[in-house]
């Protein structure tokens, strides 16, 4: 009886360092997002397949800005713009001149881009998360807590205190890593930034 009873003390107290752990982490993380209000830098984007083949690279510029409002535009010859002003998201493709409008789905599983400029006040109702550090760069794995969601993993470093990159990971193992660099943080953004006229005689599709 009284094995048993130190294996259930020692049980509830590695839970109990656990979810210690896991508070810790989610604090961490908080701390570096709310840290820039507004963000703005180039980025490379890869697409890995699960066998390992490079299936698309890209390159462009973003800007975030708290809460909700995102610009990402993607450079020629593929290139497409994704403007959120916080209620819609307006998808832009020059080549096919037609425009996708939909509603903001504003939980943060949904698009990477809501975790830099989202309320990060709900991180932890949408993740489970862990981190490392390694010298100056602190990584951190969110694992959504829900199925609905476009990827099975997130894994997101900081660089003194800075984004540094994103790696995203879908439920067949396809793997893209997005890297910043030229990260500007907290610099004044113009509100027209976060809004598209949509060309004349383009396609419209409202979803």
């Amino acid at each position: 009886m009284r094995m048993i009873r130190m294996m259930l003390v020692s049980a509830l107290a590695a839970a109990s360092l656990s979810a210690h752990a896991g508070e810790q982490d989610v604090q961490r993380l908080t701390q570096l997002l709310e840290k820039s209000q507004t963000i703005d830098a180039r980025f490379t984007q890869m697409t890995v397949g699960a066998g390992g083949s490079s299936l698309q690279q890209t390159a462009g510029q973003m800007t975030v800005k708290r809460p909700g409002l995102f610009y990402w535009h993607t450079d020629a010859p593929q290139e497409q713009v994704v403007v959120s002003d916080g209620k819609t998201v307006t998808l832009w493709d020059p080549d096919l001149e037609q425009a996708t409008v939909k509603k903001l789905d504003v939980r943060l599983n949904q698009t990477p881009a809501l975790l830099l400029s989202g309320d990060v006040s709900k991180i932890s109702q949408s993740f489970d998360i862990s981190s490392t550090q390694q010298g100056e760069v602190m990584n951190f794995t969110l694992k959504p807590k829900t199925k609905d969601t476009l990827f099975d993993a997130l894994n997101v470093s900081f660089r003194k205190g800075l984004i540094n990159n994103m790696q995203l990971i879908d439920s067949v193992g396809q793997r893209t890593d997005i890297l910043f660099s030229d990260v500007k943080a907290n610099q004044p953004v113009a509100a027209s930034k976060f809004t598209f006229d949509i060309p004349k005689g383009a396609d419209v599709i409202k979803e």
